[in-house]
């Protein structure tokens, strides 16, 4: 159903409308796309792991040193989206379709001007950051011929997520989810044919692994402007008030700064790890960055929780339902305890023949299945942290929602992990880890149920 000027609007029943009907159910609507269209990016790690360890531990081990580089610039999408899907749900649930098409429209402006700014610092300090994390030699050089390339991606990726996540807040996580399927379908179908070659493409190694990136994020970055300028009109490419748009960015930054902070703190506690790790060598480095790939992957309901979360918070915020609101919160805290039992399960009765099908040595597949052995059992921590993080971003809150995600990083990971890191090897690390995780979930728990409330009260 449209409106004169064809914006598209929710009528009464409207699936896409998230201020009435169960809130478990609007959860699992949007959050089951998610997961499929999550579980998809999150393939993608995995395959380009299994498919690069193929070429033996030094690539492995670059792999695994480019990647916190890469979750950490990849956050700032994350960041840029919630900002633009916080303002965007909550006009939605207010009815202001004219602010709804403004914000969305300034929305991607800004975010093509930052991606400019992002990948050309990031190419320009990529050396020096990789060895920071300890790099060199060889596998430095591995590291950065496959960075060079994934930098080249950046820009696709991050109006993909911005797009994905203004369409998400309108309700819709069908589209955007099948987006990301389709993405990582053509980056899985890739990655073999130009990392080992076939007919006449030639072997290219780790660079083969981010070309294929490339390729998949161009494509999911046209789908993802369609939506959002054929389907939905949300965005107009037109040029209208600088003033009005200096004012729309200062909201969208507002709340995407703190938010890619935030959701670059995990990130960087794993590169802070993977440096203290390093010194322990190319194995364990290898094999810890095997076994984060794979938790990546095996949290992928959580992290379409903590992207779920945000539509429902804000389209109920902004219709006046607070009460929905703590609901929707308390019902994805208890999933994560749920998904975490499970997680540890599985992980102890099969992780260390999963580990080892990710490298021929023995000592890579032992310190994976270590990692896998004791984490787990604490994910349900780390999906309070985020989940609670999306919901304030949504609310507009987005210092609390960094504070939620630095109680994790900065007051338990890194701290737990270095004091770890002195008094033992990597077993002591990983009990760190765990630690850290469900320190942060017990704290953020009981702090952002009692704030909604009290915001309710205000």
């Amino acid at each position: 159903m449209t409106n004169d000027d064809g914006h598209r609007r929710h009528p009464a029943g409207d699936p896409r409308d998230l201020t009435s009907g169960p809130i478990w159910r609007k959860l699992l609507r949007l959050a089951g796309p998610m997961i499929f269209g999550i579980g998809a990016v999150m393939s993608v790690q995995v395959v380009d792991t299994f498919f690069v360890g193929q070429l033996g531990t030094d690539p492995l081990a670059a792999l695994s040193f480019s990647f916190p580089v890469a979750l950490t610039l990849a956050s700032v999408s994350i960041g840029l989206s919630a900002g633009a899907a916080s303002l965007v749900s909550r006009a939605i649930g207010r009815g202001d379709r004219d602010r709804t098409r403004q914000l969305a429209s300034d929305s991607l402006l800004l975010t093509l001007a930052v991606v400019l700014v992002l990948t050309t610092a990031g190419l320009l300090t990529l050396e020096a950051v990789l060895g920071l994390l300890g790099a060199s030699g060889e596998i430095l050089d591995m590291a950065m011929r496959y960075s060079r390339i994934w930098y080249l991606s950046l820009p696709f990726l991050i109006v993909t997520m911005v797009c994905n996540a203004m369409t998400r807040a309108g309700g819709d996580a069908f589209w955007p989810s099948t987006i990301m399927v389709s993405s990582a379908l053509l980056n899985v179908i890739a990655t073999p044919i130009l990392v080992f070659g076939i007919g006449v493409i030639p072997s290219l190694g780790i660079e083969g692994a981010a070309l294929a990136t490339l390729m998949a994020r161009v494509i999911s970055s046209l789908m993802a402007l369609y939506l959002v300028i054929g389907r939905d009109r949300l965005v107009v490419l037109a040029w209208r008030d600088l003033r009005r748009f200096t004012r729309s960015a200062r909201r969208v930054l507002g709340i995407g700064i703190p938010a890619a902070v935030g959701n670059a703190s995990n990130p960087l506690g794993m590169a802070i790890a993977t440096a203290v790790i390093a010194v322990l060598g190319s194995e364990t480095v290898a094999g810890f960055g095997v076994a984060t790939r794979l938790e990546a992957f095996a949290i992928l309901p959580m992290l379409a929780l903590s992207a779920s979360i945000g539509p429902v918070v804000g389209q109920n915020w902004g219709s006046a339902r607070a009460d929905r609101v703590a609901l929707a919160m308390k019902t994805a805290f208890g999933f994560c305890a749920g998904w975490a039992l499970v997680l540890a399960l599985f992980f102890w009765a099969f992780g260390q023949p999963i580990a080892a099908l990710f490298s021929a040595e023995a000592s890579v597949t032992e310190q994976a299945a270590r990692y896998l052995w004791i984490v787990p059992i604490s994910l349900w921590g780390y999906g309070i942290a985020i989940i609670a993080a999306g919901a304030f971003n949504a609310l507009g809150k987005p210092l609390i929602a960094l504070g939620y995600s630095l109680t994790r990083t900065a007051v338990f990971y890194v701290p737990l992990v270095w004091i770890a890191s002195r008094l033992d090897g990597a077993t002591t690390v990983y009990g760190a880890i765990a630690v850290a995780n469900a320190l942060a979930g017990i704290l953020v728990a009981i702090d952002s149920l009692y704030r909604v409330r009290k915001l309710a009260r205000a």
